[in-house]
């Protein structure tokens, strides 16, 4: 599904429950209407594929041309993940401020992306100042855990923010948003990866369906990004090819106001600005005419050429 519709990787979940939660956490009883065990240890061992699973999933996404890794939830979940050749480590948003688990999975040496929900800037220099003198090769992502997101939780501006203090690392966004309209907004700011919960049916168990796209869905986003990211183009502002055909339709030029006589000095009163045929002087030269002087008797509403101003010299645009 993820290849088809236009992903570049598929990243799922791996946790090794008894690294991941204490006993207290794996016993507590789990009543939810999302609960797949009557304690949230059950529930887990429900949900996590096994490293065979995993093995075999690493295998298909080779199969079909997609990058395939995983969130490592835990410090063996890395050692699993790293065994298994993943071409690049997630941290999860639960994991950034743990440190000990960063510099251990900086030190595998992969890139990393890393999740910043529920953290502080504060949190995220201090993420940056342990994981960048290891591993130069990492991204971070702004995200809000939760599930769904609303739009006033987004604060789509801390990609600039980040941008501004990390501008040696790129900036992503990581979004449990309904829909795709601030994931395409995220891109056209800057962020160069993007990561979004993926379902088949979003009304399947488990909190996170809702706030994952369906495959219709995944399929508008990507067709938007690669819209965005064409149109955002080249910073240089300049006349276009594409834009000639309209510039010599409605181009303006500087046309007489007034007859003007053979040897008059122009003044600012004698040009005025219209749609011209043939083309002459730009309105933007107006200024530089007035003081000049004309060879010939110029018509009222004539167009002011270079072939009736004396000693014109052409100022080249820089």
């Amino acid at each position: 599904v993820l290849q088809d519709c236009g992903a570049d990787c598929a990243k799922f979940q791996k946790s090794e429950l008894e690294y991941k939660f204490n006993k207290k956490a794996l016993e507590r009883p789990y009543t939810s209407k999302h609960s797949w065990g009557k304690t949230y240890g059950e529930h887990k061992r429900h949900l996590e594929f096994s490293h065979d699973q995993y093995r075999e999933l690493k295998k298909y996404a080779e199969e079909i041309g997609i990058f395939f890794t995983a969130s490592g939830m835990d410090e063996m979940a890395v050692e699993f993940l790293h065994e298994l050749d993943v071409p690049f480590f997630k941290v999860g948003s639960g994991d950034t401020n743990n440190f000990p688990y960063l510099e251990k999975t900086a030190k595998k040496g992969r890139p990393m992306v890393i999740s910043s929900g529920m953290q502080s800037m504060n949190t995220m220099h201090q993420v940056y100042q342990i994981v960048k003198p290891i591993n130069p090769n990492f991204c971070f992502l702004q995200c809000t855990s939760a599930y769904p997101l609303q739009p006033e939780d987004v604060n789509l501006r801390v990609i600039s923010a980040y941008q501004s203090a990390f501008p040696d690392i790129p900036i992503g966004y990581s979004g449990h948003e309904t829909g795709i309209a601030i994931s395409v907004a995220a891109v056209a700011m800057g962020a160069k990866v993007l990561e979004r919960h993926v379902t088949l049916d979003k009304t399947w168990k488990g909190s996170d369906h809702q706030a994952s796209l369906e495959p219709n869905e995944l399929v508008e986003l990507v067709k938007a990004i690669r819209t965005v990211e064409k149109a955002m183009g080249s910073p240089v502002k300049q006349l276009l090819p594409c834009e000639m055909a309209c510039n010599e339709k409605l181009g303006k030029s500087v046309v007489a106001k007034v007859g003007i006589p053979e040897g008059a000095i122009l003044t600012l009163d004698m040009l005025t600005v219209k749609v011209g045929e043939p083309k002459g002087f730009p309105p933007e030269s107006i200024f530089d005419l007035v003081g000049q002087k004309v060879k010939r008797n110029i018509e009222e509403d004539e167009t002011i050429t270079e072939q009736v101003v004396e000693n014109h010299v052409k100022k080249v645009k820089c």
